[in-house]
């Protein structure tokens, strides 16, 4: 059963184990702005609380995925002091952080154009699939800007050469440069889009979840560090609390067992 609850900007379904959040202004081309940023946080609240919920996928209405920022809030933003720019700017990258940090794996469905400040919200996504028809771009300098609280995860996700390049170039480029750079992960046909995201949920919901938190947080916190003794005791200690956990112990009797463990639902 699907219970559907709609905001000013978005809407959301929850599909049992499965939470869509489809940014919902076409009109707008899925534009940035205080009221989006504000519910699309309250979004990813009410899919954390949900019972059951097991993976998140984002996807866009219309012909672009997100087109940046929204004109009106920028005209507003124009006449503000530094000091309320200061506020101002603080709610895209605390979006941004709250979407990073869920325990749940977020799925990026891009059927359309990703634009500036849309960039980042791909880049906190865990899994990223494109159809081959979607185009990207870093545009902010163009109009004087720079993608400064973006960042951080546009250049943990496409790389800081790339990054270095297209930060001031603000060239749009196409889904498949966008994979070759590793900004994506795969590119199908715009038909096959929902297929492939179905096939990645699949397997997020055969693995066991708090596996899965885990492991977001572990690639979370070992990206990019040193390889210490620290380091290392610190991956030992994780793997030990995993392997004495009812989740842990569940699934090696189950693959002992030839079974499917108590996480994976039987066929209907």
């Amino acid at each position: 059963m699907t219970t559907t609850a709609t905001f000013n900007t978005l809407e959301l379904q929850v599909e049992g184990p499965v939470v869509r959040i489809w940014l919902n202004r076409p009109e707008m081309r899925n534009a940035i702005d205080d009221v989006f940023i504000r519910e699309l946080g309250e979004a990813f609240a009410q899919a954390e609380a949900a019972p059951g919920v097991r993976a998140v996928v984002l996807g866009g209405r219309g012909p672009a995925f997100c087109a940046g920022a929204n004109l009106n809030w920028m005209k507003k933003a124009a006449d503000y002091t530094r000091e309320q720019n200061l506020q101002d700017a603080a709610g895209l990258p605390r979006m941004l952080r709250t979407l990073e940090g869920s325990r749940l794996p977020v799925v990026a469905r891009i059927q359309g154009d990703v634009y500036a400040g849309g960039m980042g919200l791909v880049s906190v996504c865990d899994v990223a699939i494109a159809a081959s028809s979607a185009n990207f771009c870093l545009s902010e300098v163009r109009i004087g800007l720079i993608p400064a609280t973006i960042s951080p995860y546009v250049i943990r996700a496409m790389g800081a050469r790339a990054a270095q390049r297209y930060f001031q170039t603000a060239e749009r480029f196409g889904a498949a440069e966008a994979h070759r750079i590793g900004f994506v992960h795969e590119v199908v046909d715009a038909d096959a889009l929902d297929a492939k995201v179905d096939e990645v949920l699949k397997n997020i919901l055969a693995a066991a979840p708090g596996a899965v938190a885990e492991s977001k947080r572990l690639w979370r916190d070992m990206a990019g560090q040193p390889i210490t003794e620290a380091l290392n005791a610190d991956t030992v200690e994780r793997i030990a609390t995993l392997r004495a956990s009812d989740e842990g112990k569940e699934g090696l009797r189950a693959f002992l067992e030839k079974r499917k463990p108590s996480w994976v639902k039987p066929q209907a």
